[in-house]
């Protein structure tokens, strides 16, 4: 039997105790991208917390849109908070793209990009609406978000 010089048993060591090191160090990574994604969303949530507070301060109340229509004062206030989604909506898009919110989200971000797209489906008055805000947008808008828009089925 052959025996193995303290040298060789350093060295090994050495190199188990990089590997332990290294698996840390990607745990922590691991963590610390969870606990950005958890802030994104933090971030995401309070944005919309703060608009809906706005649009209740000034008597507005989406349930009321949906099925009763609009006055003319709160249509400009709802105008005003849908081109807001459109700077929301493209900030979750980059940070979809940089890897920054899970698929799950997204998924759910997106659903909620068709539905500002099309307006409330079965109104053409609020779809035409949502097209000229959309119209209004575009061009200032990242264009691949554009190009992804744009393949959605339009409702009117």
């Amino acid at each position: 039997m052959k025996k193995v010089s303290l040298d060789t048993w350093i060295q090994l060591l050495g190199m188990a105790g990089i590997i332990v090191s290294l698996i840390f160090v990607a745990m922590q990574m691991r963590q610390s991208h969870r606990f950005a994604l958890a802030a994104q969303q933090q971030a995401r949530m309070e944005v919309f917390v703060d608009a809906v507070n706005t649009m209740s301060e000034t008597g507005v109340s989406f349930q009321d849109f949906q099925v009763n229509g609009l006055s003319d004062t709160n249509r400009i206030q709802v105008d005003n908070f849908f081109h807001q989604l459109w700077w929301i909506h493209e900030n979750d898009f980059l940070q979809y793209n940089l890897g920054l919110m899970d698929e799950s989200i997204w998924e759910a971000k997106f659903r909620a990009i068709e539905s500002l797209y099309n307006g409330n489906e079965g109104d053409l008055e609020t779809c035409i609406n949502a097209k000229n805000i959309w119209r209004v947008r575009k061009p200032i808008i990242d264009p691949e978000l554009v190009a992804l828009v744009e393949t959605i089925p339009s409702a009117c």
